[in-house]
């Protein structure tokens, strides 16, 4: 029997590099490195993470800098751990993060973040115009600030992405919220949402056929209910009845067929959005308090005001309250509610994007390049760039594109 000799050091380093071997991808001649800092939202009741560990791996694995916040997450259900085995640092000191070029947030920045900003930073966050001040927007410009509002971003074709994937969410989420109230559980009348074979379904009630009214009635008839939907949009209305592929009981906005659907319905899910300022309010408490008792409300525009008179605002905590017998769940963000579903869907739309801004060799091509990019920066460089903030705050606005222009 031969012998077998011992495997020199060489032997042993051939083939160790015939293993698989973790590398990062190398940054392409004209990309960007990016520094990006993601903080711990500090608004009651914010649970969403704009970015979760799978996509900080990507950007890391990508050659670029991701601080994360400890703890940001964990309400979403994800760990430092999982960040920082993803490649992300964790940081402790709140003004660490924002020493990064790009910061990533959910919530509008207060007035105590912009003071940890750095000038001429980029902030991608929500706005949400309702409760913007205008000292917020003064502050930001004051530090040469470079905004971006999930509300104003939009793809390629020119949908809005955050506000559809959010909408989806508040829209399947509203009926499962009726379905839970409408238990012995939580108080309620005891029936099943959508009933049984030989049982009258649920009647429900969708004002608005956007997103929100659209998915909130998907759900109503994936479990069984009747569905009416009102809109002043013929336009939305066909839309939606294409998208579901099948007939919906729809109508235009009229008082009176309003108010006798209202009567007879066991739940009604508010749904009208203004693409600025406050929803409109549809539904008069005259209407409600002829509702059925122990009926249900879901506004989902309470987040702009609500569209039924007797809306006020609660929060997940105490999310609901009765009034003329009928229980009101008038939570704003609800997609906070499944924090960690709503962190996925917003992290699949702004990886993309930060990529985009490596790929284009930093934000001012990226703009240039993209219009749903310009469309969603509403400051640029300490210069307001949205109309609508302009006329509400009496601030000079300027042309993004004329101002990209003069940087060439």
């Amino acid at each position: 029997m031969g012998s077998v000799s011992n495997p020199s050091f060489g032997d042993l380093a051939r083939e160790a590099s015939l293993q698989p071997q973790e590398k990062l991808l190398a940054l392409g001649k004209d990309n960007k490195s990016l520094s990006i800092g993601i903080p711990k939202e500090t608004i009651f009741q914010e649970h969403r993470v704009p970015l979760s560990p799978m996509a900080v791996q990507l950007l890391v694995s990508q050659g670029h800098e991701v601080k994360i916040e400890s703890n940001c997450g964990d309400k979403a259900n994800f760990k430092d751990i999982d960040y920082s085995n993803s490649g992300g640092e964790i940081v402790f000191d709140t003004k660490s993060v924002y020493s990064c070029d790009i910061i990533l947030k959910i919530a509008p920045p207060t007035e105590e973040e912009i003071d940890l900003m750095k000038h001429g930073q980029i902030v991608m966050s929500a706005l949400q115009m309702v409760r913007t001040s205008e000292v917020i927007i003064k502050k930001l410009l004051s530090k040469n600030i470079t905004a971006i509002g999930f509300e104003f971003l939009r793809d390629d074709d020119g949908s809005l992405p955050i506000i559809r994937s959010m909408s989806e969410i508040a829209g399947r989420a509203s009926v499962l919220i009726a379905a839970e109230y409408l238990s012995n559980y939580n108080s309620g009348k005891g029936e099943l949402f959508g009933g049984i074979p030989g049982i009258q379904p649920t009647q429900i009630v969708v004002l608005g056929a956007g997103a929100v009214g659209e998915y909130a009635i998907r759900a109503a008839f994936g479990l069984g209910a009747s569905v009416k939907v009102f809109d002043n949009s013929l336009e939305k209305l066909r839309r939606l009845e294409k998208s579901l592929g099948s007939r919906v009981h729809s109508s235009t906005i009229i008082p009176k067929v309003l108010a006798k659907a209202l009567s007879e319905c066991d739940v009604a899910i508010g749904a009208l959005r203004s693409p600025l300022g406050l929803s409109p309010c549809v539904v008069t408490e005259e209407m409600v308090t002829n509702m059925r008792p122990k009926s249900i409300i879901v506004d989902v525009s309470i987040d702009q005001g609500g569209c039924f008179e007797t809306s006020e605002a609660t929060n997940h905590k105490m999310p609901v309250f009765e009034k003329h017998g009928v229980l009101h769940y008038c939570v704003p963000n609800i997609p906070s509610r499944f924090s960690r579903t709503a962190s996925y869907a917003l992290s699949n739309i702004l990886t993309p994007l930060l990529i985009g801004i490596s790929n284009d060799g930093g934000i001012d091509e990226c703009l240039r390049n993209h219009e749903g990019m310009r469309a969603g920066t509403y400051m640029y460089k300490g210069k307001l760039t949205n109309s609508v903030l302009s006329d509400q705050y009496n601030i000079p606005c300027r042309e993004i594109e004329f101002l990209l222009a003069g940087l060439r």
